[in-house]
């Protein structure tokens, strides 16, 4: 039997678990949004072929992305171990650009398609991939 006083003790538990969320809300996210080393980004030398990615990168995603994959208010940080070559493949980039995304892993919204070809969205990936690795982002197996 459930009595008043338990209930109190629940209510005011969840009490404490919303406001703890609220608190710690801000501090999440920027971790989330957090390179592989914080405070330490690294912008490597391009190849060539990432070179050119950056160009589409900054005239077609950057506004939510964020300079060289860093993140904004409107969209994730793709330099993020999130995005390693093992759990996000170069293809999702392709599908994502192509088809759009349905949010998940992060409370942006939905990414809707976006205006580029295969190849340029490969030369967006090679700059992404190459941001990774400066910044300690390597293929790990995705495990859920």
């Amino acid at each position: 039997m459930i009595t008043s006083k338990s209930l109190l003790v629940i209510a005011a538990a969840g009490v404490v678990a919303l406001g703890a969320y609220f608190a710690l809300r801000p501090a999440l996210q920027q971790q989330a949004n957090a390179t592989a080393q914080p405070g330490a980004f690294v912008v490597p030398a391009l190849s060539a072929e990432a070179q050119e990615g950056e160009r589409y990168y900054n005239a077609v995603c950057a506004a939510c992305h964020g300079q060289n994959g860093q993140g904004t208010a409107q969209g994730p940080a793709l330099v993020n171990d999130i995005y390693n070559p093992g759990h996000h493949g170069d293809e999702a980039f392709q599908s994502a650009a192509r088809n759009g995304v349905q949010a998940h892993h992060w409370r942006f919204g939905n990414m809707p398609p976006q205006q580029v070809t295969g190849a340029e969205v490969a030369r967006i990936v090679a700059y992404i991939r190459e941001l990774q690795q400066a910044n300690g982002i390597v293929t790990r197996p995705h495990n859920m």
